[in-house]
């Protein structure tokens, strides 16, 4: 079986990863299910800014592990989560996280991002 591409980020393809500037807060449902003032905001190429949370600061309790995965030639496997609310509603594949991210970005090992069409996430 052949190894995974790895590509390293570079000028035709970069990634910057900073502390985020602001707290952000996750809600689904109208329930907060991340808060963050140490989150770490990942520009990938002309990629939206994407806050990844410390999972401390995530309520690990309303995410479940799905068996979907994906692979980033940039950052590595992702793995991914749904959300169940506390009224049973769900959302799947909402939440993803690289748990061995490749070298270039492993700043982002230990944190969760949430896909801003499924969840309200506000930065202030």
């Amino acid at each position: 079986m052949a190894a995974a591409q790895h590509k390293i980020p570079g000028p035709d393809h970069p990634i910057t990863i900073s502390p985020a500037q602001s707290r952000v807060r996750v809600r689904f449902g109208g329930e907060v299910i991340a808060d963050a003032n140490a989150a770490l905001d990942l520009k990938e190429s002309t990629y939206p800014v994407v806050h990844y949370i410390p999972r401390s600061a995530v309520k690990m309790d309303r995410l479940e592990k799905t068996s979907h995965s994906t692979h980033c030639p940039y950052k590595g496997d992702a793995s991914y989560f749904s959300i169940v609310g506390k009224d049973g509603t769900r959302v799947e594949n909402a939440v993803w996280s690289y748990e061995t991210p490749f070298p270039a970005v492993k700043q982002i090992a230990g944190h969760l991002a949430f896909y801003p069409n499924k969840v309200e996430i506000s930065a202030d």
